[in-house]
């Protein structure tokens, strides 16, 4: 699966502990972002990483910086495979 996907995923994971599905349903209305069941996303734009900034931002509009901050930690794990100009903005 490739790495933005994950990152996608780990990010509506750990948001849905927080808000419940509702994660599911706002991260269906980030452009270039594509629910296909809960669980299984894929990235249908080619800056992926925008997707996921779009991703990031949506949560913190609705939730706040502390939304934010959960969207960073539940993905560091993932983010030390990339190199600095991979890593999405909003998660640097």
């Amino acid at each position: 699966m490739d790495i933005y996907n994950q990152i996608a995923i780990r990010i509506i994971k750990e948001q849905e502990l927080v808000i419940g599905p509702l994660a599911w349903i706002e991260a269906s209305k980030v452009h270039g972002l594509k629910i296909h069941e809960q669980g299984v996303l894929s990235i249908e734009q080619e800056d992926k990483s925008a997707v996921i900034d779009g991703l990031v931002a949506k949560y913190q509009r609705l939730f706040g910086k502390a939304s934010h901050e959960v969207c960073k930690h539940a993905v560091a794990g993932l983010l030390s495979g990339l190199t600095a100009d991979q890593i999405p903005s909003s998660l640097r």
